[in-house]
């Protein structure tokens, strides 16, 4: 079997080599390949056999040129030639190893082609091919790749030589970005050779959807021509130079084989074409080797131009999230903070896959209401807005905006109302709910099941726990931001700060449970299944259900323990017991018929704080159930952990027998390999953003990203919010994450990006803590101060202005942060 037609069902890759198949397959399929025939790996290896101990050896090359191709077998190739067009048709001659054209591996240039050959050059034009198995190039190729010598042979492919008048190479998927979905079809005047070999810089069509979405023209210098005995490289005519090649129908053509030949193969595809007149034709197809995984675009600052902030909520995030808990993240904004959105707006958005807040919709609310003076409120919560800073506000209306948003406030109020009545037997009894719901997801054996379970039993309490959060932090009005602000203008900013603390004395505040929990641990009043039942569910990333839970993970009890001092946590809280006491008798002396109501006051704003963090601690833990859930779904499914790459809707669809999401999965990963081996974004965000281009600006910053520019030059100095009051003197321990706390010594200063409350446990041996993000009602900045710990959070520059070990000196009070020489 030494020559079979180009359409043969034999000419597989053993037979026919990389190429010859995929021709044959082309052709096999009604596409339009050019007519020829194969000269099998057999007649290669019939031709070598009397040298073929000598391959191996130097001046294997010359070898093909001292023996003459049998007769026989020259007589077939000649007659196989014979049948093409009139007999005497030009064409190319290709070689087609074996080892060509396989999946991660294309060898694509590494054997010779020969073009416009005639029949007294045939058998040449095909010794020559196979010689070039053995050229240098060719050799250390296969030894890159390991593939042995003598696996190889060599097939050679002839067909009719398209005498096209312009070729180029179409690639079915992006083959920079890897995206699918849109072809890239490159051209050129004359042979494809110019193209494929770099000669010229061809003309660049983009398509997607159905339509031409780019056609870039370029300026074509050179094009490959048919001459006597081969081809040449021509200087393209100065007219033609700058024209284009294709019209929009010729590249929609292309694209439409490109997606046929896709299909076919099942792959993104490297096709080389042909064209002559209008007639299109495929003249080789390859998969795309190492072409990047195909991703998605994780993007909202693409949606308008708004301010977006990853503070507050945004620190209690700190990952990129899995497409489930992106999912699930939007069920708790939509039944927590439902009376923060404007319809037609996004509340929140995911920017490279972490979690963002669109800050415009709440100052466009609060100018539109008339409340601009109450702007400092909004940075309390979120954080400082740069000076100067052009916030973009809704494309809306003031009337626009007080029709959308007043009949959702006069439902708040109602909702919020009736909640808040609810909240105390809620909270009595929500961790016992919330373990049951937990234990029964482990225990249920069917899909079909399991999906019931989240409609009638898990989802119906996530709602209840949220409306419970949404009622603890709305009672009271502003009476958080606006009580502090009354203090520190009548006793200054440190009494106030030592006087608004002590939210812990009147039973333990959520965010410092874990300090507490620890010191009990380790003091010995509570044994560790106590401590992982009541603490387990809080942890540095309690949103994300990729996550183990603290309570989950022995070992993170352990590494806990061996850090904490016991009794440090209760040391500080009585020095700031008496530093509070202390301010107290200051503020009675200076306003002796005032105490009483301030006390009120202020007993109202702690009583405040502890509803709002003991719910928010009972939907960690709804979130610790919702992981078991989706823990139990993987293994129902068979999925493991590529679960956690399906939003909510799609898990219950694939519970039910769906399979159409179980394809989604690998971009998804893809995805989020991607934007996990970023850095962590800036924490103000104006416009359109790519995550990748700013990771690779040298010139990044972390505290704003501002798309129109103009923005101020970062400052040299590191100042903030005045987190907690107090100064002190200390080595800077910068830490990228709560993983590193082993690092912090007692009497270091931490510095770090953000912290939640899986930093909690470290705090009592920090001097102080200075943050890039974070207000005065972030996480830092309520155990700070509960602690007696100086604090200087949202700097915006801390990381990037401090090194680790450098002395530096921490004012709470001013919220400045000066680097010591020396």
């Amino acid at each position: 079997m030494n020559v079979l037609p180009l359409d043969d069902a034999a000419a597989d890759l053993a037979v026919a080599g990389g190429k010859g198949a995929s021709l044959a397959r082309l052709s096999r399929a009604g596409l339009p390949v050019p007519p020829g025939f194969h000269i099998t790996t057999d007649a290669y290896r019939a031709f070598t056999a009397p040298f073929r101990e000598r391959l191996g050896a130097p001046g294997a090359r010359e070898l093909f040129t001292t023996h003459e191709i049998p007769p026989d077998l020259a007589a077939e190739i000649l007659a196989a030639y014979a049948k093409l067009g009139d007999g005497a048709a030009a064409v190319a001659v290709r070689s087609s190893a074996t080892a060509e054209d396989l999946p991660g591996m294309s060898f694509a240039g590494q054997q010779d082609s020969y073009l416009n050959v005639h029949r007294a050059d045939l058998l040449d034009a095909v010794r020559r091919c196979w010689a070039s198995l053995w050229n240098p190039r060719a050799v250390a190729y296969r030894e890159r790749n390991h593939v042995p010598h003598d696996d190889v042979a060599l097939a050679v492919v002839v067909q009719e030589l398209v005498d096209a008048d312009a070729a180029g190479v179409m690639f079915t998927a992006d083959p920079v970005t890897g995206a699918r979905g849109q072809s890239v079809v490159n051209a050129a005047w004359g042979l494809g050779e110019a193209v494929v070999g770099g000669q010229v810089t061809p003309d660049n069509a983009v398509v997607a959807g159905g339509r031409v979405r780019s056609y870039t023209v370029a300026d074509k210098a050179v094009m490959t021509v048919r001459e006597p005995g081969g081809t040449r490289e021509r200087a393209v005519p100065p007219a033609r130079r700058s024209l284009r090649v294709l019209s929009d129908g010729q590249v929609l053509r292309l694209a439409a084989l490109g997606e046929k030949i896709q299909r076919l193969y099942g792959t993104p595809m490297d096709v080389e074409w042909a064209r002559r007149g209008e007639e299109l034709f495929v003249v080789q197809a390859r998969p795309i080797t190492a072409l990047a995984e195909e991703v998605e675009e994780w993007n909202d600052s693409l949606t308008g131009q708004y301010l977006w902030t990853s503070g507050n909520l945004g620190e209690a995030i700190p990952d990129v999230m899995t497409p489930v808990t992106w999912s699930l993240v939007r069920l708790f904004i939509r039944e927590a903070m439902s009376a923060s959105a404007i319809p037609g707006y996004r509340l929140v958005g995911n920017i490279g896959g972490r979690f963002y807040l669109n800050l415009s919709i709440a100052i466009s609310a609060a100018k539109a209401f008339g409340m601009s003076g109450r702007l400092g409120a909004i940075e309390q919560v979120f954080g400082r807005i740069p000076p100067g800073l052009d916030v973009p506000l809704l494309p809306a209306s003031r009337w626009q905006l007080i029709k959308a948003m007043l009949p959702m406030a006069i439902r708040l109020r109602r909702r919020v109302a009736a909640n808040v009545k609810r909240l105390r037997p809620f909270l009595a009894t929500a961790r016992s709910r919330c373990e049951e719901l937990r234990e029964r997801a482990g225990l249920i054996s069917e899909p079909a099941e399991l999906a019931a379970f989240w409609e009638e039993g898990l989802r119906p309490y996530v709602v209840e726990t949220c409306r419970m959060l949404e009622a603890a932090g709305r009672q009271g009005g502003a009476a958080l931001v606006m009580t502090r602000d009354k203090l520190r203008e009548m006793v200054g900013d440190s009494d106030a700060e030592a006087m608004l603390t002590g939210a812990n004395a009147g039973g333990e505040l959520a965010s410092m449970g874990p300090i507490i929990g620890l010191d009990k641990l380790a003091r010995g009043e509570i044994d560790r299944a106590e401590f992982a039942a009541v603490y387990g569910h809080r942890g540095a990333h309690e949103f994300e259900v990729s996550v183990p839970r603290p309570g989950e993970d022995p070992g993170w009890i352990d590494r806990r323990l061996a850090e904490v001092a016991s009794g440090a946590a209760g040391d500080l809280l009585t020095r700031q017991e008496e530093a509070r006491a202390a301010a107290w008798a200051r503020f009675d002396h200076r306003y002796p018929r005032k105490g009483a109501a301030m006390r009120a006051r202020v007993d109202r704003w702690n009583a405040i704080v502890r509803d709002r963090e003991d719910t928010r601690s009972e939907n960690m833990r709804v979130f610790w159930a919702m992981r078991a859930f989706v823990l139990r779904a993987g293994e129902l499914t068979g999925l493991g952990d590529d679960i956690f790459h399906l939003e909510i809707d799609e898990i219950l669809d694939v519970l039910r027998g769906g399979r159409s999401p179980l394809a989604r999965i690998p971009v998804r990963r893809a995805t989020y390999r991607k934007y996990a081996a970023l850095p962590i974004y800036p924490m103000l965000i104006v416009g359109p953003f790519d995550p990748v281009r700013w990771a690779a600006s040298p010139d990044r910053r972390v505290d704003l990203y501002d798309a129109r520019g103009g923005q101020a030059p970062p400052a040299d100095t590191v100042s903030g919010f005045p987190g907690a009051p107090g100064v002190v003197e200390g080595v800077a321990r910068v830490l990228s994450g709560p993983e590193e706390g082993e690092r912090l010594k007692p009497g270091e200063i931490l510095v770090t990006t953000l912290t939640n409350i899986g930093w909690t446990p470290m705090f009592p041996r920090a001097a102080a803590v200075v943050t890039d993000m974070g207000a005065p009602l972030s996480h830092a900045s309520i155990v700070a101060r509960e602690l007696g710990i100086p604090a200087v959070v949202g700097t915006g520059n801390a990381t990037a202005r401090i090194r680790d070990g450098d002395r530096i000196r921490v004012d709470g009070e001013r919220g400045t942060v000066e680097v010591l020489k020396g």
